[in-house]
């Protein structure tokens, strides 16, 4: 565990760091669409190419993505915005073509490939962020006061 809190940093360390400029986080997250797109293709290929460590491969470049765009950004959009391209990428890859060719065939490198990386991206969206919103709105998580009769 100390190993990953000198990689990772921890959560208070992380929590301390600033945001990146908005116009920084607006390029990012176009950025980040491309490369989950990207390596959602590069995935699809290399899951099936080298059976049990193209999965394994094409999970950890697909979570390294998604996790590198929550850092990026501080926000859980720079996680959720790789996994949408990830996903679009996907579904167009499990539609059939006219040829009757699939390049996501039924088998088991290719669910595993399926469900561990919509659970990777799910939880990297879901990881803790210096923002209270997913978009990285400065000042939403200041409390403000009540105003009214009872105040």
């Amino acid at each position: 565990m100390k190993a990953l809190q000198v990689v990772l940093g921890t959560r208070s360390e992380r929590m301390a760091e600033p945001l990146p400029p908005r116009g920084f986080r607006v390029a990012a997250y176009v950025a980040l669409f491309l490369v989950g797109a990207a390596v959602s293709l590069c995935g699809a290929f290399v899951q099936a190419l080298w059976p049990p460590f193209g999965v394994l491969l094409a999970l950890g470049a697909t979570g390294g993505v998604f996790y590198g765009g929550l850092r990026l950004t501080g926000t859980k959009l720079g996680a959720g915005i790789p996994l949408a391209g990830w996903f679009a990428v996907l579904m167009v890859m499990m539609a059939p073509r006219p040829e009757g060719d699939f390049v996501l065939a039924a088998g088991l490198t290719s669910y595993l490939y399926l469900f561990a990386g919509a659970v990777a991206g799910v939880v990297c969206a879901t990881l803790p962020t210096r923002t209270p919103l997913g978009s990285g709105a400065a000042g939403a998580d200041r409390q403000r006061p009540v105003k009214g009769p009872y105040a």
